[in-house]
């Protein structure tokens, strides 16, 4: 790509996340490139290309299932200057809105967020391009912020996020002038779409650092922000519950990514909303409601309050309410109960849940104990999980349609003597 690029007389080098990470070794997730050519250019050389974004257009262009970056090089607005009349590029706290100021590679480096992160490496000499002591820092293990931290926290309140994930990715001390701002900042991230949180959660939970994500978001006060609930339970941790079901359900994240397993964002946000969950129910509970309609009104109230916040897909929060209704159907263990929760289709990743209940000391551990071993007696008839399904919903199975079988034409139908 790179190569085409400059085949078509335009400046591209490879840039950030991607040279950090081979220059320490590691491997990296994907590769952005920077060119002078702007995104219709880029556009006008691969016919496999997109163009994405309002607030800075970049360039997607796709190589089957793999997708590379492009962005043109970025320069410093001159707000004097608005020949276009442009004036809602900025948020009154400082966020940066629209962003299509193009310019030269020094002027792009500058305006990268990390020092770690604006490293060039070019092909025409197979040199890297540091222009802000990136390299130096990288030696240091050092993430530090370019330009005023203030500055570049209000022109996007993500860079929080960010720190959080490639200082407990790379294992880097966060910058002292970076540090000190950020708890006072996070509210900021309230000014940022939900769907955009999302994303990012996904970043910092499902890539083998949950558990030292969440410490640091912790720690400078983000995770508050973005899990109001569930932070409210935190500080009130009884037993150390809260705290332990969380870090063990981070901490079999990690494991599952480490081994190559599947991990779902579904089972993820279900272990971080289910104090507020748990504890609703329990008020509802003593109210005289039954424990199955408390759980469902409390993962509604619960998911309702976090949407607010980042905004969980209706693909994932509909698993996450069944993982949650299944758990007050573990108490019942006599009859054909059991048999038609184990044939229920999301009996397992509420067995997950139960188990990591246990392993908190939420759950009793005796029960989890009964389910597992009720496992090894159990065998799925077919229709199993189909019947369960719509026995919920209260529907009952309609008998099989028979088919009917079309008459053979007579031979004076068609036409025949």
């Amino acid at each position: 790509m790179l190569y085409r690029l400059r085949d078509a007389g335009y400046d591209a080098h490879l840039v950030g996340g991607g040279v950090r990470d081979l220059l320490l070794g590691l491997e990296p997730k994907d590769f952005d490139v920077a060119t002078d050519a702007h995104p219709e250019e880029v556009k006008a050389v691969f016919r496999n290309c997109r163009l994405i974004g309002r607030r800075f257009r970049l360039a997607h262009v796709h190589f089957g299932c793999e997708i590379i970056k492009v962005a043109t090089y970025r320069g410093v607005r001159d707000d004097s200057d608005d020949a276009d009349g442009d004036q809602d590029h900025q948020s009154e706290s400082g966020m940066l809105l629209r962003d299509n100021v193009y310019g030269t590679l020094e002027e792009d480096a500058l305006r990268r967020d990390f020092t770690v992160n604006a490293l060039y490496y070019n092909i025409a000499d197979f040199s890297v391009i540091d222009y802000a002591d990136g390299v130096d820092d990288l030696k240091a293990g050092v993430l530090r912020l370019l330009g005023d931290p203030e500055t570049r926290l209000r022109e996007d309140p993500v860079r929080m996020l960010r720190a959080a994930r490639f200082a407990a990715k790379l294992g880097f001390r966060v910058h002292d002038d970076l540090a000190q701002v950020m708890p006072g900042l996070a509210h900021l991230l309230n000014d940022v779409p939900p769907a955009r949180l999302f994303e990012e959660m996904l970043k910092l939970f499902l890539s083998g650092i949950a558990v030292s994500s969440f410490e640091h978001m912790r720690h400078y006060g983000l995770f508050g922000e973005l899990f109001p609930d569930t932070e409210e339970c935190l500080s009130h941790q009884e037993h150390d519950f809260p705290l332990t079901l969380v870090l063990k359900g981070l901490e079999n994240t990690d494991r599952r990514v480490a081994e190559d397993l599947p991990v779902t964002p579904a089972f993820l946000f279900a272990v971080l909303l289910w104090e507020p969950v748990r504890r609703i129910a329990e008020a509802l509970v003593g109210q005289g409601v039954e424990p199955g309609p408390a759980l469902q009104q409390a993962a509604g109230q619960v998911l309702s309050s976090q949407s607010q916040r980042i905004a969980i897909p209706k693909r994932f929060s509909i698993p996450m309410r069944e993982i949650w209704a299944l758990q007050s159907r573990f108490l019942f263990t006599r009859g054909k109960r059991p048999r038609r929760l184990m044939a229920h289709p999301r009996f397992r990743a509420a067995y997950d849940f139960l188990l990591l209940r246990a392993a908190a000391g939420e759950a009793d551990p005796a029960m989890a104990d009964w389910w597992t071993e009720a496992q090894k007696h159990y065998r799925p008839e077919p229709g199993d999980a189909e019947s369960e399904t719509l026995a919920e919903l209260g529907i009952d199975q309609p008998p099989p349609r028979r088919r009917r079988r079309r008459r053979k034409p007579r031979q004076d139908d068609q036409g025949g003597a």
